[in-house]
């Protein structure tokens, strides 16, 4: 299906927000911005967006459609989006968790469920009637495969051999780099404003050691048998845990290291052996500029904002 003319496409994540304005003569005019600031109100964050974009092109903007990291629908009013870009010529507006559109970018209508694993974790399964969301609570409290929890995982590893109370790693080398005194990184870390993302960044050097590091390895076990149990969860919550070959897509960049998808297409398929694990068709930004083109009968459409004037 062709891009609607005057229509503004959001993918608004914590570490960036990417847009595309498509306009009448037929161009997609790609725009990026800071990222979304959860502790803050959404909306007007977003109708900053729209206007700038509509600053920037003296295009018309009819339809926003927008998939947002931290997006409840239950806190989030898309009648107030729409009048904040009224002068702009916004008419609809629809709005979703950025879990919903990344399923939609990955998988379309297609029933099954998507793992979306990068410096957090999110699963989404949608069923016949019913949707599920697994995980995406957060590093504090979730977040369970991602790419923190991974490197988390191996700085507590260097520290209980630091220590004595966990065999050697490899790891330790590369801690070593850069914290020459051991008993100081968690003072370092701790201080730091970026340490999610930091942490999260010792994901690849996981990977990196696995084939000959039995710590290592042992963390991309762990990591990958987490996403199988989101993935099955979700499943088994919407009713498609007993297909015969459940439909599983796995994006984001810790199941782009070969170490983690390996395993967790093995743990997948030592519940289904004929699973049926896709690519991704698209990303999250073509998943929102779906959320109008959504079927009436999709499960999802209960997980969707929307704002028709």
């Amino acid at each position: 299906m062709s891009a609607e003319p005057r229509s503004l496409i959001i993918d608004a994540g914590q570490t960036g927000i990417r847009a595309l304005l498509h306009t009448d003569d037929g161009r997609s005019l790609p725009f990026e911005f800071g990222g979304i600031r959860t502790d803050g109100a959404l909306v007007p964050q977003l109708g900053d967006v729209v206007a700038r974009v509509a600053s920037s092109t003296q295009s018309p903007i009819v339809t926003v459609s927008a998939g947002i990291s931290g997006f409840s629908k239950a806190e989030t009013d898309p009648n107030e989006l729409r009048a904040l870009g009224a002068a702009n010529g916004v008419t609809a507006v629809f709005l979703a968790h950025d879990s919903v559109t990344s399923y939609l970018g990955a998988l379309g209508d297609e029933l099954g469920v998507v793992v979306a694993a990068g410096t957090g974790v999110v699963t989404l399964a949608v069923g016949a009637t019913a949707v599920a969301r697994i995980d995406g609570w957060g590093n504090l409290i979730g977040d369970a495969g991602s790419a923190y929890w991974i490197g988390r995982a191996a700085l507590d590893a260097v520290m209980r051999a630091y220590d004595g109370r966990g065999p050697a790693t490899a790891l330790s080398s590369f801690m070593l780099d850069e914290f020459p005194d051991l008993e100081m990184a968690y003072l370092d870390l701790q201080a730091d404003p970026l340490r999610v993302s930091r942490i999260a960044a010792y994901s690849r050097r996981v990977t990196e050691l696995a084939e000959t590091d039995a710590v290592a390895a042992a963390i991309c076990d762990a990591a990958a048998a987490e996403l199988v149990v989101s993935a099955a969860a979700g499943l088994r919550r919407v009713g498609e845990a007993d297909q015969a070959s459940p439909v599983v897509c796995g994006i984001g960049g810790v199941l782009r290291a070969p170490e983690i998808s390996s395993r967790f297409e093995h743990g997948l398929r030592a519940i289904w052996p004929a699973v049926d694990i896709r690519p991704a068709i698209a990303n999250a930004l073509d998943g929102a500029e779906f959320l109008p083109r959504l079927a009436p009968a999709s499960a999802l459409r209960d997980r969707i904002a929307v704002s028709v004037g």
